[in-house]
């Protein structure tokens, strides 16, 4: 089950957040989902910097969330330095935006993105699609081994 693993969300705009945790909440997805503001946040997560070196609160994610359009360094850049990062390259990355062009689609999956999501509007639809993404990413999919520094495999983790 994904209420084990760590999940960070990628998201600038206050209410999409609330909106994504209480969706969370709901499907039973409760105590592992972090939350970043915007581009460079989730860079110093990721990386373990400024404020967020300490493993223990701020774990490596299993998954990332990712908005899109957010103001500075934006989605496609942290993606685009997500694949770039060796310990982190295979790090699963889910965009959750609202943009629908399939232009933000097609350039999202040459960046590496494993699923592009398009985020509902109301809220049982957002719950709905949070259970199903739940299903498929702890049930159905199965996942790389994770990279650890300097590429050194690391244990798979298991999804129970």
């Amino acid at each position: 089950m994904l209420d084990r693993e760590v999940i960070l969300l990628v998201e600038d705009d206050a209410n999409d957040a609330t909106l994504i945790q209480r969706a969370f909440h709901k499907a039973g997805l409760r105590s592992n989902l972090k939350l970043v503001r915007d581009g460079e946040q989730a860079i110093q997560y990721l990386s373990g910097q400024d404020g967020y070196g300490d493993r223990d609160k701020f774990p490596v994610p299993f998954l990332v969330l990712l908005d899109l359009k957010m103001p500075g360094m934006n989605g496609f850049d942290v993606l685009e330095w997500l694949r770039r990062e060796p310990s982190l390259k295979r790090l699963l990355v889910v965009v959750l935006t609202s943009s629908n062009l399939q232009s933000d689609v097609d350039r999202a999956y040459e960046l590496g993105a494993n699923s592009y999501l398009v985020k509902p509007v109301e809220f049982d639809e957002m719950v709905a699609l949070i259970q199903r993404f739940e299903a498929y990413w702890a049930e159905i999919n199965r996942i790389p081994t994770p990279q650890g520094p300097a590429g050194i495999l690391q244990p798979q983790t298991l999804l129970g």
